[in-house]
């Protein structure tokens, strides 16, 4: 925890009175109060994030001109859209691959395939990073799910199996570890080479599933002899890349990953929030974490707000909120941005030539679109258990403070920002009838403004 040398104090203090949202005197009997302290520091922002594996990119790149670029500002425009800085992709194991033979050992020189020119490249995710490029996205977070077969116990890069030359993993044809290194290391040049360097690659995607499409396992004994030879090869490679470890199911698995593998030769820790979600930190050893993939597994579609459910905007919330705050997390990833599948594992459902985005879309957008990358997560306590916040201070000076009101009634509050005595704030709110909406600008007056959070809603307070 550091301390900045201005230091600007926010309080926000929760009133029994009812009052809309926007400027409003409170009364005198005002109890509950949260503090919002930007001379309390946590962790650096790298940003929000989805997907669009597994055909999603192409699913975009095929629809038709208007809704293409209708898509395209959903999830990376800053002004209406989600403002995404994130873009995690598959790396493709298969026939698809950079390497879709094998060389006949390891130590034999690869053939590698590769056109960049093609936006059918990688599933068309090439294509897709391209496209977020242009609204300033530079965060591309690209990820094997296996090892190309040839390279493994059980001769498929789907259907578990593990890399050869790892703990207990002992194969005929020989050790792959470097030979699996150096196929990673050269799938990020190639990307490199084309303006779009990734800033991690990771080497498996949940290393404790066997899965009938892509997968490998990797104990975190295996994952411990495979990265020393990783990080080596992506130093030497002259990228700037970092390598990631591991993708777990859970976050009740990272840490036995974390132990095993130590930090030296980890430049980014990764797990989803599938088998348990982010509730508590991790010793990164000053290394990033990110919640790199979580979503809702299921065949329905649901765009409400608060029916209680997993696919619930408000569950969103609350889960952001909570990785974000007790995880301190660095980036949080949803699963699909937008999905042809029209199931909860996307953000944005694509059929035809309608997008029509859920709840859980808002949710992530309260957040994504305001808080940049860059950011930093200031202190913030709350006297009203009904009440959570977060806050955070963007490199460009402004202020975000996202409050959810878990309560079934209004919570009014005050809101005292010193150094800040003139200007306007900005509230957006997301509920059942609202969505990411702007909501009339408040007037700073000396150092304060008041306002009111609606029941279990969302609001993000912007001031410049």
């Amino acid at each position: 925890m550091s301390r900045t040398a201005r230091r600007i104090r926010v309080v926000v203090v929760a009133a029994t009175a009812l009052v809309c949202l926007g400027a409003s005197q409170l009364t005198a009997n005002a109890a509950t109060t949260v503090a919002i302290d930007p001379g309390t520091t946590f962790q650096r922002i790298d940003g929000f994030g989805v997907s669009e594996a597994f055909g999603q990119a192409n699913s975009i790149r095929n629809a038709s001109s208007a809704t293409r670029q209708q898509a395209l500002n959903m999830l990376f425009g800053t002004a209406n859209g989600a403002g995404f800085s994130i873009l995690r992709s598959i790396i493709p194991s298969g026939s698809d691959s950079i390497e879709p033979k094998s060389p006949g050992s390891p130590s034999a020189t690869p053939t590698y395939v590769w056109n960049g020119n093609s936006d059918a490249t990688d599933q068309g995710q090439l294509w897709l990073a391209r496209q977020a490029k242009t609204y300033g996205v530079t965060n591309f977070y690209n990820v094997a799910w296996s090892a190309p077969g040839f390279m493994k116990t059980n001769g498929s890069d789907s259907n578990g199996g593990s890399l050869c030359g790892t703990s207990g993993a002992s194969c005929s044809s020989g050790d792959w570890r470097k030979a699996y290194a150096n196929y990673l290391v050269q799938h990020a040049k190639y990307w490199a080479s084309v303006g779009l360097t990734p800033s991690a690659v990771g080497f498996v995607n949940e290393p404790s599933l066997t899965t009938s499409y892509a997968s490998m396992l990797v104990s975190p004994s295996q994952a411990a002899s495979f990265m020393p030879t990783f990080s080596a090869a992506m130093k030497a490679s002259g990228l700037a890349t970092k390598a990631a470890c591991c993708d777990t199911l859970g976050f009740n698995l990272l840490p036995s990953y974390v132990s095993a593998v130590g930090n030296a030769d980890v430049g980014l820790w990764t797990s989803h929030g599938y088998s348990s979600a982010p509730s508590s930190t991790i010793n990164s050893g000053g290394h990033s974490v990110w919640e790199s993939e979580w979503g809702v597994n299921g065949s329905s579609w649901d765009t409400s707000w608060d029916d209680g459910s997993t696919s619930a905007g408000f569950t969103w919330a609350q889960r952001i909120q909570t990785g974000m705050t007790r995880a301190n997390l660095n980036a949080f990833l949803y699963w699909w941005g937008i999905s042809s599948t029209g199931h909860d594992s996307a953000l944005v459902s694509l059929s035809g030539s309608t997008l029509t985005a859920s709840k859980r879309y808002y949710a992530l957008a309260n957040f994504s679109r305001f808080i940049r990358p860059g950011a930093t997560r200031i202190g913030a306590t709350s006297g009203d258990s009904n009440l959570t916040v977060s806050a955070y201070r963007n490199s460009d000076g402004s202020t975000v403070i996202a409050v959810l009101n878990t309560a079934q009634s209004s919570v009014s509050a005050t809101y005292t920002v010193s150094g800040k005595s003139t200007g306007a704030v900005t509230p957006y709110l997301t509920n059942a009838s609202n969505s990411t909406a702007a909501q009339a600008a408040i007037g700073l007056s000396a150092d304060a403004f008041t306002a009111t959070v609606p029941a279990r809603s969302l609001v993000t307070y912007r001031i410049p």
